[in-house]
């Protein structure tokens, strides 16, 4: 386990790291997930492994601290993960980033230009999110979250991902889907001017503004016989697609 400080108060981050060939390739999680738990399986397929690998969790989920002072705004993750990389001596990652993680990103791509050369995002949320009748962890005000929403949501969500959300602090994780509501980062995805690409579920038929997408240069790719976390759900397939897509191996 490795970790670094990432804000004044003393709050680190921490992160797996596997030793391997560059470019560094670093993994990113989504909201009230850990990434050794979603990417490990899959990035040590022969595909993917033999580089320096590091499974990083966001400040507030999965090993790192859980400052109830910081805001967790898609941005403000994406600096203190910048902090974290540099500390970690990292610079021109091949970044791997799922869900909220790949909004996150985005943002470190176009904030920290000097930390990520290459950019895989993982049906990640591009979009703000719109209401849906069912409650979700963003429907509950903090308090109301942090008092008895916690709970409810723990009983909602599959085992898997109450595996590692049981761990996220439960202000970090109520910031940070609330932002994540709000997250808006198509056109920012669009702009950057590093090799990109977006796997999806084939399931979900075809991504909402894909001509546009890949008219910036952005390869979308339609992953068979999967859900949400593609990684887990077809670790092969995954794997494969990674590996392919990654111009420096």
């Amino acid at each position: 386990m490795r970790d670094a400080q990432v804000l004044p108060d003393g709050s680190r981050i921490r992160w797996a790291e596997v030793a391997g060939r560059e470019p560094v390739r670093v993994y990113v999680h989504g909201l009230g997930a850990a990434a050794a738990p979603y990417f490990l399986e899959a990035a040590s397929r022969p595909e993917l492994a033999g580089h320096r690998s590091l499974f990083v969790d966001l400040l507030g989920f999965g090993t790192s601290d859980r400052p109830t002072s910081f805001g967790y705004s898609m941005e403000e993750h994406a600096d203190a993960l910048a902090t974290a990389l540099r500390a970690a001596d990292v610079r021109a990652a091949q970044v791997i980033a799922h869900s909220m993680g790949g909004t996150i990103a985005v943002h470190l791509a176009e904030r920290h230009p000097e930390l990520v050369a290459e950019l895989v995002l993982v049906d990640a949320n591009l979009d703000p999110i719109q209401p849906t009748p069912r409650p979700t962890i963003a429907t509950y005000t903090e308090d109301g979250f942090v008092r008895h929403g916690w709970d409810e949501t723990l009983t909602r969500v599959g085992p898997h991902w109450a595996a590692t959300m049981r761990l996220a602090g439960r202000e970090a994780l109520h910031r940070s889907a609330v932002h994540l509501t709000q997250a808006d980062v198509r056109e920012r995805l669009r702009r950057l001017p590093i090799p990109r690409a977006y796997l999806y579920p084939a399931i979900d038929g075809e991504l909402a503004g894909a001509a546009e997408l890949e008219t910036s240069g952005v390869r979308l790719i339609a992953v068979p016989d999967t859900g949400h976390n593609i990684m887990i759900d077809n670790a092969k397939a995954f794997a494969s697609e990674v590996g392919g897509l990654l111009t420096r191996s």
